[in-house]
């Protein structure tokens, strides 16, 4: 059984809520907001309510919105709820069944607003993994045929978080596929985090690719589409020779892994993505919910013992990879960059001193330029 009793300990709560302000500004909560959701709690218990309650909060203006035709304003309340009850499925909650209900109201949540602003957008599910794929609304791509990013999200994090990186993305033309595997989101009860996530990562990517062969490719709005450009365009939507993989926090290993051993991904970004390991070495948060993702406590410990990102090295020498740190990054064996360029000579490095753990205080300093990276490299590839 999974020790958490220091979810209670005192000053814990205010810790993770300080903790977590930047990681919740990162996800698109209003800071504000966020400050008036958690100022009542005093337990951590409480966390996982309070969150939920905003959530529905947004999702009854949703509704309210909607009643009256005011769609767009019915899908951004619909999308900030998708990021509560995210919120609320980020502790290792002692009420199992109240945890795999948020995640379910996250994904129901994101689909209602994805229906409403990008009815486009594809839900692709099936063995060990669930996902949102995502398509630019302008039809920038040549052929209207666009490249993809496979976003993997982390130890606690799922496909209902990273807004910031998918708008980024899909604003300068590139789709996104936001995958939860096994032990994340969606799929956080009942199914393990652990080696074989790639393998899903792999049978979600094939399932993306068949979806988007199924959708008509848009006409490119510039003059180099050619004759056959548009909805007769052959192989729908996405460029399958032009894939690339954003991995954040335990995402980033778990985005490496995929990269490493799939022959399609031809770039990889790593956000706060950890290089080693030390299972003593990381805080009671980490372990007790690596523990409830992998399925116990020994499972997590065996994962964690073999996640090495100098094993996979050699097989990512030659591809194109972005690192961002954030020097502020107090989890041990994050703050990784000497190692991994020791290892791969030609990664880029991009370190943002004053950053922390996924750099949601210093969204400015990264963000555009990881998204930039991602769409010249694989324009590049082209």
């Amino acid at each position: 059984m999974t020790e958490l009793s220091f979810l209670t300990a005192p000053g814990m709560s205010a810790g993770f809520i300080a903790e977590t302000r930047p990681r919740a500004h990162g996800a698109g909560i209003d800071p504000y907001e966020y400050d008036r959701v958690t100022a009542p709690i005093d337990s951590l218990l409480q966390w996982p309510d309070a969150c939920r309650a905003a959530a529905l909060d947004h999702r009854a203006r949703a509704e309210r919105a909607a009643e009256r035709g005011r769609v767009r304003t019915a899908g951004q309340h619909h999308r900030l709820a998708a990021r509560w009850f995210h919120l609320a499925a980020l502790l290792p909650d002692p009420d199992r069944e109240r945890a795999a209900a948020v995640a379910v109201e996250a994904d129901r949540s994101m689909g209602a607003a994805l229906a409403l602003l990008e009815p486009r957008a594809r839900r692709i599910a099936g063995e060990g993994y669930a996902g949102w794929l995502r398509l630019p609304q302008p039809p920038d791509a040549a052929g209207g045929r666009f490249p993809l990013v496979v976003l993997v999200p982390g130890m606690d994090s799922s496909k209902e978080e990273f807004h910031g990186p998918a708008d980024a993305l899909l604003a300068r033309g590139v789709a996104v596929l936001a995958v939860d595997g096994p032990g994340q989101g969606v799929l956080a009860t009942g199914l393990a985090l652990g080696p074989d996530h790639r393998h899903a990562i792999g049978r979600a990517l094939d399932h993306a690719l068949a979806a988007a062969a199924e959708l008509p490719a848009m006409p490119s709005a510039g003059p180099s589409a050619g004759p056959g450009a548009g909805a007769e365009a052959a192989g729908g939507v996405i460029d399958p020779g032009r894939i690339a993989v954003l991995g954040l926090s335990l995402g980033g290993y778990l985005a490496a892994a995929v990269a490493a051993h799939d022959p399609r991904v031809r770039a990889a970004a790593l956000v706060s993505g950890p290089y080693r390991l030390d299972w003593d070495g990381v805080v009671p948060f980490v372990t007790a919910t690596l523990a409830r993702r992998c399925g116990d406590a020994s499972a997590a410990r065996a994962f964690v013992e073999q996640l090495d990102l100098a094993a996979l090295a050699p097989r990512l020498r030659g591809l194109p990879v972005l690192l961002v740190e954030g020097g502020a990054d107090r989890i041990p064996g994050v703050t990784n960059a000497d190692a991994l360029t020791a290892d791969l000579p030609d990664v880029e490095l991009l370190h943002v001193p004053y950053g922390n753990h996924l750099l949601g205080n210093a969204l400015p300093d990264w963000l555009p330029d990881l998204a930039d990276w991602l769409a010249e490299t694989l324009e590049a590839r082209a």
